[in-house]
């Protein structure tokens, strides 16, 4: 059967893949971008984690230069700040917090000063700031910074008495180096002024007036507060009611902000986005974190080591187990809105294509989120919507596909028990059992035949979810629908699954109960047989079980009751990571199967016990022993790694070999017409390009009917082609006696079309 390029029929059309309100809702969920839990308690915002990471690298000049950001007047917020960071620190539930002020007074004391002036544009609105306190102090500042002309009216004659007015409980000192900060700003001074007098007889001359509280209410006593902060349109007045050093400088922050937009004839109220302290939604495990106490600082070295217990809060539960969220580097949020705009695009390139299609949709990322982020689903809705619009190309999942297809036809086989007409039950072992291991399957089959009351049919064939899987629905409907007819001429049995994914699939989208061969060997007790020689064994959970804890927990009562000494492996049960098999990944991109056969591997050096079949082979393909648990309980050998030929003749042969052995019917042997042999190499060759004996077959019967070849004069190879469903496979071959030898094979999607 040929998969058409466009499987749906509703051919390019324009299909939301959500709305926004739901795209926004889906990346809430993700909490990565989120502040870390200093920076979330710093109202001013002062990226707390990136100032520490800076002094643990010993690069002071970048620690400072960050903490300058956020004021102007450095030496004294440090100096008084109450540092509500330090009580947010993470690691205060273990031990002693960071010590953030002492390293923020570190990055001050040996980084670097950066005189020079602003390159910004002076405002033309005129300030005037009346007052002496620490909020009409930072108030100035930040005005000044903002390159508004600033004038500050005070009783004070020397900028050093202003500093003490403003500061009093501070060392003298820090007020020292506040001076040095205030000779850098363009601030003018009214020096020996009464700012009341002179905010009532100069006010109206400026265009933003500040002032501190007390004045601003003997002024305006109609004047409404808005918590820390006063603003009247009328007169452009910015004060507030402050406590501390912190709060000051976070009141003149705000009135900064307020009069740059009213400035601009805005409304200071709107678009400020979220002020102050907030609440971080973080999620940040200290599983493996060890409390520790704090390192005094005295010079350079001891706040690099202090700086360096910080654990540096992020949110990556979903990337540390997941190797396709690592081989992109991106987290689920970033990929969401990417893999969003990919399917919006009507015409052009989709960029996103192979990402949506290298995801395993295993679902592992669910589990290990805090907030149940699905990268799967959404990958897996991307498909379907792109495969609804026509947007979808068929190449990457159409070996797949026509692998699924030719398990539900050539290999396809459906039996009740003979002497049944109807059967209670049915064995489904499915494809990739049938394919690996059919010794496996067929001492499966008889046992259950022999032990299970009122009869068990049999069904070879695929549940479907490879087309689940490629996005392709309108063939997984067709195929469920295939399946449900076939069941319901074996009387509607309960089916006895061999494989994690099946049961789940089947469970999904048929009526009937479908249970585990697992289940069912624990109630009628394992093969009599003499049990495997005990040995530690690393379990790895199968993406089809998770969620599934009653699974989960029958395959490691069966292993011990074998003798296999479990080891604990980190990413097991609901958070094991997907072999590379799922989600079609190895034929949409092998890099990242590989990575995720490797990420599994990484969690022991014992051999690999498994209960889906996928995985046994992944496994086992990367050079790892690797065993099925039916090949433990029944004491049967797979082929380790049959290619993708052989994986289609086991099929065959499984079939023809159970109708002869069980219901006595012989098939007629399809033998070739021709000899064929293969050079050396070229086999392997042929299964990295996913290019089967049959397909070459092919190739060659179409050169016996039209006699086309290309000789290579220079090896003395001959070269023929044939186009078989949407793809065109070339092999280079040279004649035998009786036949051919092949020395190669390759195929492309290029239609070759000849001229007469």
């Amino acid at each position: 059967m040929q998969i058409e390029e466009r499987a749906s029929t509703h051919i390019y059309h324009q299909k939301r893949l959500f709305t926004k309100e739901e795209l926004e809702a889906r990346e809430h969920l993700c909490v990565h971008e989120q502040p870390a839990y200093c920076n979330a308690a710093c109202p001013l915002k002062l990226d707390t984690k990136a100032l520490i990471a800076a002094v643990a690298a010993g690069k002071f000049d970048q620690a400072r230069s960050l903490y300058e950001k956020i004021t102007p007047f450095p030496s004294l917020l440090s100096a008084g700040c109450e540092a509500p960071c330090e009580q947010a620190c993470k690691l205060c539930s273990l031990g002693d917090g960071i010590a953030i002020r002492a390293l923020e007074a570190a990055a001050l004391a040996h980084g670097p000063e950066k005189r020079g002036k602003s390159f910004l544009r002076k405002k033309s609105a005129r300030a005037a700031v009346f007052g002496s306190s620490l909020f009409t102090l930072f108030l100035a500042g930040e005005l000044a910074k903002k390159r508004y002309p600033v004038t500050v009216f005070c009783a004070q004659e020397t900028p050093g008495d202003f500093l003490a007015a403003c500061a009093p409980t501070l060392p003298e000192q820090v007020r020292d180096a506040a001076l040095a900060d205030l000779k850098q700003l363009e601030i003018n001074f009214v020096w020996g002024s009464d700012p009341a007098q002179a905010l009532e007889s100069e006010g109206a001359s400026f265009g933003l007036i500040g002032a501190d509280y007390a004045l601003a209410l003997a002024r305006f006593p109609d004047l409404e507060a808005e918590e820390a902060l006063m603003v009247s349109r009328k007169y452009h007045l910015l004060t507030g009611p402050t406590q501390g050093v912190l709060g000051a400088a976070f009141g003149a922050k705000k009135a900064a902000l307020s009069a740059d937009r009213m400035a601009q004839n805005l409304d200071p109220a709107n678009t400020r986005g979220e002020e102050g302290p907030v609440e971080s939604r973080l999620y940040t495990s200290l599983e493996g974190v060890a409390g520790s106490q704090r390192i005094p600082i005295t010079d350079r070295g001891s706040a690099m080591a202090e700086a360096a217990r910080c654990i540096q809060c992020r949110c990556e539960e979903c990337i540390k187990g997941c190797a396709y969220l690592q081989h992109y580097q991106k987290f689920p949020r970033i990929l969401t809105r990417e893999i969003y705009n990919n399917v919006s695009i009507i015409m052009g390139d989709h960029m996103m294509n192979k990402p949506i299609n290298a995801c395993s949709l295993c679902g592992q990322c669910s589990f290990t989120c805090p907030n149940g982020y699905d990268m799967g689903q959404i990958c897996h809705m991307a498909r379907q919507n792109m495969v609804f619009t026509g947007k979808m190309p068929l190449a990457p999942h159409e070996f797949a596909l026509q692998d699924m297809l030719f398990s539900n036809e050539e290999a396809f086989l459906c039996r009740p028990q003979p002497g049944f007409d109807r059967c209670r039950y049915v064995f489904f072992p499915g494809c990739q059992a049938a394919a690996i291991a059919p010794a496996t399957v067929r001492a499966a089959y008889r046992d259950l035949c022999a032990r299970v009351d009122g009869g068990v049919g049999l069904l070879l064939g695929c549940c479907g979810v490879i087309s689940d899987w490629a996005g392709r629905y309108e063939l997984y409907e067709q195929t469920v629908e295939f399946l449900r007819q076939q069941l319901e001429a074996l009387g509607s049995p309960t089916v006895i699954a061999g494989c994690p994914t099946c049961k789940k699939s089947l469970s999904s989208h048929l009526n009937q109960q479908v249970v585990g061969i697992w289940e069912v060997l624990e109630t009628i007790g394992l093969p009599d047989r003499p049990l495997p020689a005990p040995r530690p064994m690393a379990l790895h959970d199968a993406c089809g079980a998770r969620g599934d804890a009653a699974t989960q927990q029958s395959i490691r009562r069966i292993a011990q009751a074998l003798g296999c000494q479990l080891a604990d492996t980190p990413y097991s049960g609901d958070q094991s990571p997907c072999c590379g098999y799922g989600g079609l990944t190895q034929y949409a991109n092998r890099e990242v199967a590989s990575e995720m056969t490797d990420k599994c591997l990484e969690r022991s050096d014992l051999p690999y016990l498994s209960y889906c079949m996928a995985c046994r082979d992944r496994f086992a393909r990367q050079g790892r022993e690797s065993v099925h648990i039916l090949e433990l309980i029944y004491g049967t050998a797979a082929d380790q790694c049959p290619d993708i030929s052989a994986k289609r003749y086991n099929r065959l042969g499984l079939k023809q070999q159970l109708l002869e052995e069980i219901w006595k019917e012989k098939l007629d042997p399809m033998e070739l017409e021709f000899t064929l042999t293969y050079a050396p190499g070229t086999e392997g060759q042929m299964d990295d390009r996913m290019i089967l004996k049959s397909d070459v077959v092919a190739v060659l019967r179409h050169l016996q009917e039209t006699g086309e070849a290309i000789l290579d004069a220079d090896t003395g190879l001959c070269v023929t082609r044939a186009r078989l469903g949407n793809v065109t496979f070339w092999v280079k071959y040279q004649e035998i006696p009786g036949g051919y030898q092949v020395f190669g094979a390759y195929s492309h999607r290029m239609n070759i079309v000849t001229r007469q």
